[in-house]
């Protein structure tokens, strides 16, 4: 069973249904797909929401070690992006000697400010977190006490694992930024994280006639021919 967890906010709430359609119908393994409500999380996670935190799971990503109960392995990824390959291609890059795997983005975003005005901030490795091959056991330091307390630069850079070398490489195309990124057509995860095309404002990006025929799809209740 592959174990892919999707962070959700309601603003983006077609991006989330068209990314778990789009995982369902192309995957050649067993997928549960959790998408990560602030609704269903808030008996875990009780910290207030810091202004700099600019989507609702900017925080619970990082619990997704322990509602796995810290075994197995997992996917995290961000709800503004589009699958364009099998899931499986990704499960099967995980390697035991990491306690995370992600794509090391060298990401210096130049703006103030991102979809829907919300601010932008940058650190470093920024975008690290939007897609996280989590090994479980290897994150006992995520916990709900420990999240709860963390400020968000601790979290998002990795600072509950005891060293870098804990955190493994993944190939680019599995989370190609829209619009920081240059193009390739063979990208496998596409990340909007600028915004997606269900916003009018980045209706024209990269990637926004695919994300299209995948709505429609979605709609349409058909898989998509290959």
């Amino acid at each position: 069973m592959i174990r892919v967890f999707i962070g959700y906010d309601s603003r983006e709430a077609v991006a989330y249904s068209v990314l778990a359609h789009r995982i369902q119908a192309r995957a050649s393994a067993l997928v549960s797909i959790t998408p990560l409500k602030l609704s269903d999380l808030k008996t875990v996670l009780t910290c207030e929401r810091h202004p700099l935190q600019s989507t609702d799971f900017s925080f619970s990503r990082f619990l997704t070690p322990y509602l796995c109960d810290h075994t197995g392995w997992s996917v995290f990824m961000d709800c503004d992006m589009l699958m364009l390959r099998d899931i499986a291609e990704l499960w099967r890059l995980r390697d035991d000697r990491y306690a995370v795997m992600v794509v090391r983005h060298d990401h210096v975003p130049e703006e103030s400010t991102k979809f829907l005005g919300e601010p932008q901030t940058s650190y470093e490795k920024k975008n690290w977190s939007s897609v996280i091959l989590f090994n479980n056991a290897l994150c006992h330091a995520l916990t709900p006490e420990y999240v709860n307390q963390a400020s968000g630069l601790d979290l998002h850079q990795f600072a509950w694992l005891e060293n870098d070398d804990l955190i493994g490489a993944l190939p680019h195309e599995w989370n190609h930024l829209v619009g920081y990124d240059p193009p390739r057509p063979d990208a496998a995860l596409v990340h909007f994280t600028l915004g997606g095309p269900y916003f009018p404002e980045h209706a024209d990006c990269e990637f926004a006639d695919e994300w299209r025929v995948e709505q429609e799809a979605m709609l349409d209740g058909e898989k998509r021919p290959e």
